[in-house]
């Protein structure tokens, strides 16, 4: 499974980044806000951190400007995905831009019939959101388990990228069903290296090592 950082903190990107584990980033235009910053310089920033996917999204809602923002969201580096609502005017932008060659991510998917929309429309990654329908009571992991059979089904290239991902367990569970990534708050991801067996076992060799009073440098 790919790991994705959902954040527009460059420091965090930065310091992720350095642990090899990163693979992308994903933006939205709130997390955008949250930064303070011009929303192209972010971007910009964010593409020269990281080797993979920077998911850039566009604010349009008809086909027509969608395609404007893309292009001007596209020169900022070659790794730009550009991210598109998935709306029918996001999934005509969506076929166009992968006709190009170009990455794209359509998001806020809460069904597996519009995942199946974004898969037909050519869509690199699908970005259903399991948080916000567990926030309604609703097992976001069985529309990710929807989808992956679907796509298994007919062979879509299409990547189920999870979003609104909440908490480790969910990390786990789409890794069991098959989802292809995962995209993370940055504390999210690093909760994924804890536990207190392992603080507990490192705190003993320590001790231990200590009484030693031996050195390896």
């Amino acid at each position: 499974m790919k790991f994705f950082v959902d954040t527009a903190d460059v420091a965090q990107i930065r310091e992720l980044a350095e642990t090899g584990l990163l693979d992308g980033v994903t933006t939205n235009p709130s997390l955008i806000a949250k930064s303070g910053r011009n929303f192209l310089e972010v971007i910009a920033e964010i593409a020269s951190i990281v080797d993979g996917p920077v998911s850039a999204e566009v604010v349009a809602m008809d086909h027509e400007t969608q395609m404007k923002e893309a292009e001007k969201l596209i020169q900022i580096a070659s790794n730009i995905c550009i991210k598109l609502p998935l709306t029918l005017d996001g999934l005509k932008t969506c076929k166009k831009l992968t006709d190009r060659g170009i990455q794209t991510n359509v998001t806020l998917c809460f069904t597996a019939n519009q995942a199946l929309l974004a898969a037909k429309a050519g869509a690199t990654f699908v970005s259903p959101f399991v948080g916000r329908h567990d926030d309604v009571s609703w097992n976001g992991m069985d529309l990710i388990d929807d989808i992956r059979t679907i796509y298994d089904n007919y062979g879509f290239d299409t990547e189920i990228l999870v979003a609104s991902v909440r908490h480790p367990v969910h990390v786990l569970e789409a890794a069991k069903i098959g989802a292809d990534v995962c995209t993370l708050p940055p504390d999210v991801l690093k909760k994924l290296a804890n536990h207190p067996l392992t603080d507990n076992g490192l705190k003993a060799f320590l001790a231990d090592w200590e009484k030693t009073g031996q050195s390896i440098l």
